[in-house]
């Protein structure tokens, strides 16, 4: 588990609240704990692994347009979208260009 997670933390920037997608799995990193893989988990695994083979296309930033920062944050995680509106092939597009999310840690809450 800690290799997939090191794996798709490497394209975190790719997955939408990949954070809070992994927050499970994290949790089967912990040496000190049984290792049960729940059916929450499993969703999350599969989740995760949808994630990686249908992550959105990126667009490069073109520093000469205005950005567009959406933010989101609960008691569990905080997590953030870069957009951009730019003109692709004669056709106006919103896309991502990257996504950040993390955990809250406990002396957070």
């Amino acid at each position: 588990m800690q290799s997939f997670l090191g794996f798709s933390g490497y394209y975190r920037q790719h997955i939408k609240d990949f954070a809070k997608i992994a927050k499970s799995l994290y949790k089967l990193c912990d040496q000190q704990k049984v290792y049960e893989m729940t059916e929450e988990r499993v969703k999350a695994y599969e989740e995760l692994k949808n994630s990686l083979t249908n992550a959105p296309f990126l667009l490069m930033p073109d520093w000469k347009l205005p950005f567009k920062l959406y933010i989101d944050a609960c008691g569990e995680g905080l997590g953030a979208a870069l957009h951009q509106t730019q003109i692709i092939n004669d056709k106006t597009v919103e896309g991502p260009i990257c996504f950040i999310s993390r955990q809250i840690k406990p002396t957070e809450a």
